[in-house]
């Protein structure tokens, strides 16, 4: 049976939504039943994941998965721009359906299941004020000048959130609302180090050389699995299998990779898939 897909025109920037409606109708014989209802989906400004065109339109990994996840299940999917603080305060809540690229933790697994689709990690980016001479995390931490920057509401991982923590029981450390806020603050020269995800500062390479940042690979142990989140209160058991099976199919029949080189090239596509 072929399947038509339509999709809603994006409401203006300044509502800080965009809407992708799937509207799934039989061409031939009667209208096929959705295996699932329309559920919020929050998705934030974050580099390749998620960032805004010059022509107002969002695009990134994040909204290409969600558009397929929906063409696929034929549920209604509503895309809603917010702070990653507000994300993670609403699921907890039960005032929010699902989001996007989030990282589990046993917290967060009390009112959320997770649907792995890619694996990333964090670098540190150094300014051109740092000595040449740091080579590590705790050379950084021994100079009492510097301070860093990072994404409030973030795990970085096991290794960058323990020295997280040191450096912020020094007053050492100032959270961000996003990357373009993290940038802001070394480019002004508040912080002298931030720590960003692949996934955020791979598109913008020439930028970072640009403004002199030094890409320091300080924790390669590290890996982060980032997934679909869905609220234990709000989606039914049925809809988070489905959801978790059309994922493994679209690893399995390459989408995913697909997704990923199309926003980051081959290479980092690839690695991406090793979770």
């Amino acid at each position: 049976m072929r399947r038509l897909v339509a999709f809603s025109e994006p409401t203006p920037v300044k509502t800080r939504t965009l809407i992708i409606s799937l509207l799934v109708c039989a061409l031939h014989g009667p209208v096929a039943a959705a295996p699932c209802g329309s559920y919020k989906v929050a998705f934030y400004d974050h580099g390749a994941l998620n960032s805004l065109r010059a022509d107002g339109r969002w695009q990134g990994i994040d909204t290409d998965v969600i558009e397929e996840l929906a063409r696929r299940t034929g549920c209604r999917l509503t895309l809603v721009l917010e702070s990653r603080v507000r994300i993670w305060t609403m699921l907890k809540a039960g005032r929010l359906d699902m989001t996007v690229s989030g990282l589990a933790s046993p917290e967060r697994e009390s009112y959320a299941h997770f649907i792995p689709y890619f694996a990333s990690r964090n670098y540190v980016l150094l300014s051109s004020a740092v000595d040449p001479q740091v080579q590590s995390l705790d050379e950084f931490a021994a100079d009492g000048r510097y301070k860093v920057a990072a994404i409030k509401s973030f795990q970085h991982g096991q290794t960058y959130d323990a020295w997280l923590a040191r450096m912020r029981a020094q007053g050492r450390v100032y959270d961000a609302v996003d990357f373009t806020a993290l940038m802001r603050l070394v480019k002004i020269g508040r912080v002298h180090a931030i720590i960003a995800l692949e996934t955020s500062w791979r598109p913008l390479r020439a930028e970072t050389s640009a403004a002199g940042l030094r890409v320091m690979d300080w924790a390669p142990q590290d890996r982060l699995i980032a997934g679909l989140v869905l609220s234990k209160q709000r989606v039914a058991p049925a809809t988070v299998a489905l959801f978790a099976e059309t994922m493994v199919a679209m690893r399995q029949d390459g989408t995913l990779e697909k997704i990923f080189a199309r926003h980051l090239g081959a290479e980092q596509a690839s690695a991406m898939l090793r979770f």
